[in-house]
């Protein structure tokens, strides 16, 4: 997907640590107040880029990271592949991350990422998209019904640094265009 100002291209080994320093600036921007403080001062930039080196490293194609750019740079990050239940994998796709550089927010970058992420799951005829996101981030929950998700009753717990924080499930249809 490409418009005047955003160009979405599959990831590459070499945009790890880009990778790395806009997902951590969005844990550390978008969870504050969410997440321990702790827990988010403590994520690190290389070790988080040396973890996405070794997932490239073990070539599970059934996963596609992409990366958004404006001139020349990278200024997003999004991640999907198979829905697991459990440990069965199904028919769905779930939307694993999307992070855009805390200073881009608002820009059109997350939804340009997200648009081309449900385009290519609809046409590998992926039947919905799923995504769990923090029940308290409010920001991202109307950034994802805005693009047509919904809450649909599902939620899982999920603990930091023994704080609870629960996420609960978005779902979309994937109707291919006719």
């Amino acid at each position: 997907m490409d418009d005047d100002r955003t160009r979405i291209r599959p990831m590459t080994p070499a945009d790890c640590d880009r990778v790395a320093e806009i997902r951590i600036g969005g844990w550390r921007s978008a969870y504050r107040g969410l997440i321990p403080q702790s827990y988010l001062d403590a994520l690190d930039v290389a070790r988080d880029a040396e973890r996405r080196r070794g997932y490239f490293a073990q070539g599970d194609a059934s996963v596609l990271d992409l990366v958004a750019e404006r001139d020349g740079e990278i200024v997003g990050w999004a991640c999907h592949g198979p829905y697991r239940d459990g440990e069965a994998r199904t028919e769905d796709v779930e939307l694993y991350a999307i992070y855009v550089d805390p200073g881009r927010y608002g820009t059109g970058i997350g939804h340009a990422l997200l648009q081309e992420s449900v385009r290519r799951c609809t046409a590998a005829g992926h039947p919905r998209m799923l995504l769990w996101v923090l029940k308290g981030n409010a920001r991202a929950r109307r950034f994802y019904e805005r693009a047509g998700f919904h809450a649909d009753g599902a939620e899982e717990p999920f603990e930091v640094d023994g704080v609870e924080v629960p996420e609960v499930r978005y779902a979309r249809e994937l109707t291919p265009h006719r």
